[in-house]
């Protein structure tokens, strides 16, 4: 789905939220270094081992949601050395997003996931609402088993409704952006994790 496709309410109050480079520099000339590149690159190493040691025989259907775990996925994949099948998802919450909100599927998966193993890439598990919502999609389609990867899970004081198979890194409960997550709509690209500066 393109950018034009969405409503376009949502899509002034995106344009609106985004920075301009200027902005996006501030930022991270502002930011406090949570985890370097090298740390990152070896939280991926890591959970991929966590991942072939038990799907390595699953041949599972790896769905990653869109658009934060693009990095994750990207760089997750080649370190997967097992046949898989691969597709996206797109789906967000909306509404009221400290009462758990509406799951939004913006694009369904091409590949069916009946009578499939089927494990599930994001960028951070924060408060699972979104994640739990894909498990039970996705179980609901008949899938045979569901597994949860995520890059990071921010530690929050309030149960989640769901906790990931494999995790890469915690994280504090604070705005987080880097590796995937941006800071309205920037930085999804830097290759180490930073924090807002605490007030």
């Amino acid at each position: 789905m393109r950018g034009d496709d969405y409503p376009l309410e949502s899509r002034r109050q995106f344009i609106k939220n985004m920075l301009s480079a200027k902005e996006a520099w501030e930022i991270l000339n502002n930011a406090e270094l949570i985890y370097s590149s090298e740390t990152v690159a070896a939280a991926v190493e890591r959970v991929a081992g966590e991942i072939s040691q038990k799907l390595s025989d699953a041949h599972p259907l790896v769905l990653s949601i869109m658009g934060g775990a693009v990095v994750f996925t990207g760089q997750l994949l080649p370190l997967l050395n097992f046949p898989l099948d691969f597709d996206y998802i797109h789906v967000s919450r909306y509404g009221n997003k400290t009462g758990g909100g509406n799951l939004d599927w913006r694009v369904m998966p091409r590949e069916n996931a009946r009578g499939r193993i089927v494990l599930v890439l994001d960028d951070i598990l924060d408060e699972g609402e979104t994640m739990a919502g894909v498990r039970e999609r996705v179980m609901a389609e008949g899938a045979a088993g569901f597994y949860s990867a995520v890059f990071c899970d921010k530690k929050i004081k309030k149960p989640k409704p769901i906790q990931a198979d494999f995790v890469g890194l915690s994280l504090p409960d604070r705005y987080v952006f880097g590796f995937g997550m941006d800071v309205h709509g920037a930085w999804r690209n830097l290759p180490a994790i930073y924090a807002l500066k605490e007030e």
